[in-house]
């Protein structure tokens, strides 16, 4: 697999080929952005690695560049954090966006995922309904498994149905009462909230999510929750 990774940060340029290459990946490395699209003619790329502050031609511009041709996975890696910056980069047709400073395991998980995807699609598989795969997470409801960073984490029955009602959702809020009943099948009190607080709090320890700053299970307070795309 061929990453393209550009970048004028050259320490953090360096930093993310070296993990990569620990898992065997060749590495197109750029400190700028200029000469990528004419050089992308001779390269067969799988995943593109963008940063968004650059001289000559930003990622935003590279990325819109990029997609007039390529449809490989593309994640933006940028000090930019604002959430405007976010939607801005994903409409112009980037796949994953992770700020700096960044984990870069967290990193190399999000690349083996997007490629696991692209290649399952360009190999044209049937859809599977019964399975979500974003970001780290990959939950198949036909053999109840839960992948999260590549690894098998085992989940209760009732945590595997609420996080697979919030996958399902995801992007969206799913209100406490809608998730209640559909995870218990019952209607919903208001003493059934510290219930679902307590799985809630169980499947962010088995996601290394925290409740004060998620990246996953977003608590939406005095609505429900919501699991980030």
């Amino acid at each position: 697999m061929n990453i393209l990774i550009v970048d004028d940060e050259k320490e953090i340029a360096d930093l993310i080929e070296i993990y990569l290459k620990n898992e065997n990946y060749n590495v197109y490395k750029y400190y700028s952005s200029k000469n990528i699209l004419s050089d992308l003619e001779n390269i067969d790329i799988d995943l593109a690695i963008l940063d968004v502050m650059m001289p000559n031609i930003d990622g935003f511009s590279l990325c819109s560049k990029i997609r007039e041709k390529y449809n490989f996975p593309i994640i933006f890696v940028t000090a930019k954090v604002e959430e405007i910056d976010k939607i801005s980069g994903l409409t112009i047709g980037a796949d994953d966006y992770i700020t700096k400073p960044f984990e870069p395991l967290e990193l190399v998980a999000r690349v083996k995922a997007h490629l696991r995807r692209y290649k399952r699609y360009n190999n044209l598989e049937e859809k599977n309904e019964n399975i979500i795969d974003f970001r780290s997470v990959i939950i198949n409801r036909d053999t109840h498994e839960f992948y999260f960073n590549e690894k098998k984490i085992d989940l209760t029955p009732i945590e595997f149905s609420i996080l697979w009602c919030l996958c399902e959702n995801r992007g969206n809020v799913v209100k406490t009462d809608d998730l209640f009943a559909s995870v218990w099948k019952e209607k919903y009190f208001e003493k059934d909230n510290n219930t679902i607080m307590v799985h809630i709090r169980h499947l962010r320890e088995k996601m290394n999510d925290t409740s004060k700053n998620p990246k996953y299970i977003k608590t939406i307070w005095g609505v429900g929750y919501k699991i980030e795309n």
